[in-house]
């Protein structure tokens, strides 16, 4: 049998991808390497068949390499491949060692597609290089309110279907339109009002200046709801308008990233400038446990999270603080992916240095004033002997009534918030609780590539979804911890008694019953509670559609069905039922 000594004197010195493993099989670092047995044997001394952490490592990575049992190693056929690949397995097994920085956001633009007789401003994620596209963006929060805005002042073509019609629709008669499905402008005068739209989307400012006059005026004829409106959308196109007193005499096509960190937490900003102008910034959250960062391994990765997802559309350069050591691997990922030289500058001086400041001192701001409380986390941390931090954590459950319309729902919550945008649905067959729970898990498993693992799952069971729980993420190769959740049953029914609820928490080696006023059980609770409500009315939800869309319709009332499906179960139960029993059921209302 190879020694680990043996393996690492054997690896190629070639590009690629090198995997560590504990004992047990767990992932604990995955990392990329121009040269794989030089960069791997930096980790190591070696003295025959005897394995030590090198000396110059810090604490941290001493630690991690006196756990290395394995190591597995991809061969790539450039730098650039093993970059891309470094980065999705990391998303996708979350290793131990790795810090995830989670950030899948595609950002929507503004199209003007000036091929159409009568262009339209329209919102759209997808790109399409061709001399007729004109884009503007990429935006964050507030774009539907400010094309909506835009649209309420400049008479445009307000619907993309308003172009297929030959007749003119209610949005002419309210002077929103002009009409061109009539001929009742020439495209020379829809031209002016179109330049008209564009300057106010190029300058928000402009736009909220006249937003502001329109609810004064409502709010003077006493129309407050009206001007209320009007004040919610002036918010959030404020959110675009924040940095447009930057305004630079060169018309610089910029992305600027930068990451500062305070204790276990870091952030990452990004604003865009586009024609010398900032267009919106946005900013997301890692968080570690250690101070022991490689600003490199952050800067590569946010570059490769951001870029995969979003087109660099309009774009000269990548201003950071840091000289980055991959910046030739990212350049070769843009040519090859998008075929545009992007240059990746660190600035020391000038305007540029400038834009690099200004995302620094506000990265400085959003961390000092992010002020969430994690004291409840490390305490279910120690509490629960979880590996990970349970920073991020997704919740599950199911719902069904008898066996029919089963669904389950999982909703995430992370950074003291629930993610809306992260929950899921899901339509199961199986018969019963557990398979009905593994269908779910395993789902949600094979997208670990494409929506990163969470710290934790916590899911509505005992020991045996814990189980099956374990076995699914043990598959998958993520480091993931589990969680279940149950009422304590009294005379085999669960105890609900109101202001009391005895829930049990589990883990596969603890069963833990906490006081019911412990803030670590009302924490757990809160969470499983939001799943349930989602999966419920997933299950209402679709039970209605399926009410509307029953043949029974023409046969009983939608209150009738409801009460002979609540007696019989499902649809397949009340074709089988005795007809002498359905009017009883029916005529008896109780």
């Amino acid at each position: 049998m190879q020694t680990l000594a043996d393996k690492i004197r054997q690896i190629p010195h070639k590009s690629g991808i090198y995997e560590y493993f504990d004992s047990n099989y767990r992932i604990l670092y995955i990392g990329k390497a121009k040269d794989l047995r030089k960069r791997v044997k930096n980790y190591f001394i070696l003295n025959g068949e005897l394995v030590a952490p090198a000396s110059n490592l810090s604490p941290r990575i001493i630690s991690m390499v006196r756990q290395i049992y394995d190591i597995k190693t991809i061969i790539t056929d450039s730098e650039q491949d093993a970059l891309i690949l470094e980065n999705s397995l990391i998303k996708q097994l979350k290793p131990k060692y790795n810090i995830l920085l989670r950030d899948d956001k595609t950002y929507p633009y503004i199209l003007v597609d000036k091929s159409s007789p009568f262009p339209r401003l329209e919102i759209t994620r997808k790109i399409i290089n061709n001399k007729s596209s004109l884009y503007f963006g990429p935006y964050s929060s507030g774009i539907k309110d400010l094309l909506d805005s835009i649209y309420e002042i400049v008479p445009l073509v307000q619907k993309k279907s308003c172009l297929k019609s030959k007749k003119a629709c209610l949005f002419h008669q309210i002077g929103r339109c002009y009409a061109p499905c009539e001929n009742k402008i020439s495209k020379e005068k829809y031209e002016i009002l179109l330049n008209e739209a564009l300057n106010l989307l190029s300058n928000p400012n402009k736009l909220i200046k006249i937003l502001h006059s329109k609810m004064q005026e409502q709010s003077n004829n006493l129309r407050f709801e009206e001007a209320n409106i009007i004040k919610n959308k002036i918010e959030k196109i404020k959110q675009i308008a924040t940095f447009s007193v930057i305004d630079l005499a060169k018309l610089y096509n910029f992305d600027i990233f930068a990451i500062v960190s305070k204790d276990v937490k870091s952030i990452v900003i990004k604003i865009f400038m586009r024609d010398g102008k900032v267009v919106f910034s946005d900013y997301y959250f890692i968080n570690h446990n250690n101070n022991d960062l490689d600003s490199n391994y952050l800067y590569t990765q946010a570059l490769i999270n951001h870029y995969k997802h979003n087109p660099p559309l309009k774009l000269d350069s990548i201003l950071l603080p840091i000289d980055l050591e991959e910046s030739s691997e990212i350049s070769d990922f843009f040519k090859e992916n998008f075929k545009m030289n992007i240059k990746i500058l660190n600035p020391k001086s000038g305007e540029k240095k400038k834009l690099i400041d200004l995302a620094i001192n506000n990265a400085k701001n959003i961390l000092e004033n992010n002020n969430d409380d994690e004291n409840i986390l490390y305490s279910l941390k120690s509490l629960l002997n979880l590996e990970n931090l349970p920073k991020r954590i997704e919740i599950f459950d199911t719902s069904h009534h008898q066996g029919s319309s089963i669904v389950g729902g999982m909703v995430v919550f992370e950074n003291n918030e629930f993610i809306k945008d992260s929950y899921r649905k899901y339509l199961l067959n199986g018969k019963d609780e557990y398979s009905q729970m593994s269908e779910m898990l395993e789902r949600r498993a094979k997208k670990f590539e494409v929506e990163s693992p969470p710290d934790l799952w916590l899911i509505d069971g005992g020991i045996a979804q814990i189980n099956i729980a374990k076995e699914i993420i043990e598959s998958s190769g993520s480091n993931v911890d589990i969680v279940a959740i149950s009422k304590e049953k009294l005379n085999h029914k669960a105890y609900r008694a109101k202001g009391a609820a005895r829930d049990i928490l589990r883990t596969q080696t603890l069963e833990l019953r906490l006081d019911k006023f412990d803030t670590r059980l009302l924490f757990f609770q809160k969470l499983r509670d939001e799943a349930h409500r989602y999966a419920i009315t997933f299950h209402r939800n679709k039970k209605t559609k399926s009410l509307k869309d029953s043949k029974y319709l023409d046969k009983y009332s939608e209150a009738e069905l409801k009460r002979l499906l609540n007696y019989f179960g499902s649809f397949s139960g009340l074709d089988s039922a005795d007809g002498a029993l359905i009017k009883s059921i029916l005529k008896n209302k109780k």
